[in-house]
């Protein structure tokens, strides 16, 4: 374990931050790092051939990251509270950077695998800067600046397919790893030159032993959940890593509730507004992975299956387009009536516009325009669910707990989107028609997941009316700011 030093919000002189900078390179990275994970979508199916290993091993290059994602996401929010928001911001760059050159200089699996992993250790940065700006930021201009950042998620997952495919169809394969690095280099000197450090720091003792049982405990269920369609559902390797994995983050719970300094504090993660807020970031988070898997898939499925568009990967990645720039467009309009209802009543709203787009598109399967109009109305309940949940985590914990919280939440929606591919996979394999000598998933199996994402977003309607009020959720904020020195000078600052 190591330590470092609390230190209180800083009375220099220093300049004070440029906040719309500080949100547009913040917003940018964001988007950097959701590229990132989505570049490398047009090559998954080449890359037995690219990297000369079977398609079993190659999978190996999307579950890296996922693993390495799920592990750094809360070690680098608490490392941010300990140690400053904007320097472990910079670290996560630094990895996405290296992991992009490796994979870019890589002709085989393993060092494909390790720039891969590399990358995934970048997962921290939106989570990091919706952490600086609460420490950045005046109040007012806070609600905006969040939405936009959570947003950034979106944005780039929907703009990243089309640009892979344009890529990947008139360029060498690496250049999509090049292109990742050199965006990240862009976003790493943004990053240097705006964002200033978060002054609000809590100090203490890193929890090695709690960070090395959470990342043991996540492996084990993110595998058995990502890999269980390939080994079995029932297979021993499959219900071993589930048992495992009940197993040691019942440990681990145990023990960060017996320590001083844990790496995630379980008391501030029970109290009503995060805790409930959490369950319903791992069913938004199912719904919104539910689109990404159907609506592609759809589009390029041959005219002749008869539901089919015939459409190619690029056609169907500028389909997608759209619901990313809705999700940043709604950004400030989601913020707007977090400030006049609350963010519980934005999430909720938001959870039923998302519902509503599913249930639209269950009923109009027919041509592009469907896709597109549906995808828009579900980007736009995203909008306003992913503006509204830090919102409601930043509203229940002091400010020196900011960036682990919001870490966990993230690490809660990406959970969501691991079940949801599993759950999908299951539906699509299971739900078959024949086209020639080919299995292809069936309509009535596209649907049916379509149906599962509307339900998805209707229990997270179901568990957000459970989050306390907002005059409960802010007498809790306020009594825990009380019994924080971080927060009583975050408060002394503002």
């Amino acid at each position: 374990m190591s330590d470092a030093p609390a230190r209180p919000a800083a009375t220099g002189t220093s300049a004070p931050p440029r906040p719309g900078a500080v949100v547009a390179v913040l917003a940018f990275s964001g988007i950097v790092v959701s590229l990132m994970q989505t570049l490398v979508i047009p090559i998954v199916g080449k890359l037995p051939q690219y990297l000369n290993a079977s398609a079993a091993d190659t999978a190996w290059a999307v579950t890296a990251t996922l693993l390495a994602a799920a592990v750094a996401t809360p070690v680098m929010g608490r490392l941010g509270d300990m140690y400053g928001k904007r320097r472990m911001l910079l670290f996560s760059i630094a990895m996405l950077v290296t992991g992009s050159v490796v994979a870019g200089l890589s002709d085989s699996l393993v060092p494909m695998i390790v720039g891969r992993a590399l990358q995934g250790l970048s997962s921290g940065v939106i989570p990091l800067g919706i952490s600086i700006l609460r420490d950045e930021l005046p109040e007012e201009r806070l609600g905006s600046a969040t939405a936009m950042i959570s947003a950034s998620l979106g944005v780039g997952g929907a703009l990243g397919l089309p640009a892979a495919a344009l890529i990947a169809d008139n360029f060498d394969w690496h250049a999509l790893f090049w292109t990742s690095a050199a965006l990240g280099v862009v976003a790493l000197v943004a990053v240097v030159s705006v964002v200033p450090e978060s002054k609000v720091r809590t100090g203490g003792r890193f929890d090695l032993v709690g960070a090395a049982g959470m990342a043991a405990g996540l492996i084990c269920l993110l595998l058995a959940i990502s890999k269980g369609g390939d080994w079995g559902w029932s297979s021993g390797t499959t219900l071993g890593l589930f048992a495992a994995a009940v197993v040691i983050l019942l440990a681990w719970g145990f023990f960060e509730l017996r320590i001083d300094q844990p790496l995630v504090d379980l008391r501030s993660t029970a109290r009503p507004q995060v805790l409930v807020t959490n369950l319903a970031s791992v069913a938004i988070g199912f719904s919104m992975f539910s689109m990404s898997l159907v609506i592609p898939q759809l589009l390029q499925l041959p005219e002749e299956t008869g539901y089919g568009l015939g459409q190619s990967l690029l056609a169907a990645g500028l389909v997608m387009a759209p619901s990313g720039l809705v999700m940043m467009a709604l950004a400030p309009v989601s913020a707007l009536v977090s400030r006049a209802k609350g963010p519980k009543v934005t999430l909720m709203i938001g959870a039923l516009i998302v519902a509503a787009g599913y249930g639209l598109n269950v009923l109009l399967m027919d041509q592009v325009w469907h896709f597109v109009l549906a995808s828009c109305v579900i980007g736009a309940g995203i909008g306003f669910t992913y503006g509204a949940m830090p919102a409601l985590i930043m509203g229940a914990v002091p400010a020196s707990e900011t960036g682990a919280a919001n870490s966990l939440n993230t690490l809660m929606r990406s959970i969501g989107t691991s079940v949801a591919s599993a759950v999908a996979g299951v539906v699509l394999a299971q739900m078959t028609t024949r086209f020639g000598p080919y299995a292809l998933p069936s309509e009535s199996g596209f649907r049916t997941v379509l149906a599962l994402g509307a339900g998805a977003a209707l229990l997270g309607f179901a568990v957000a009316a459970l989050i306390p009020r907002r005059r409960a959720a802010a007498a809790t904020a306020s009594a825990v700011a009380g019994d924080a020195p971080a927060e009583a000078a975050a408060s002394s600052r503002a």
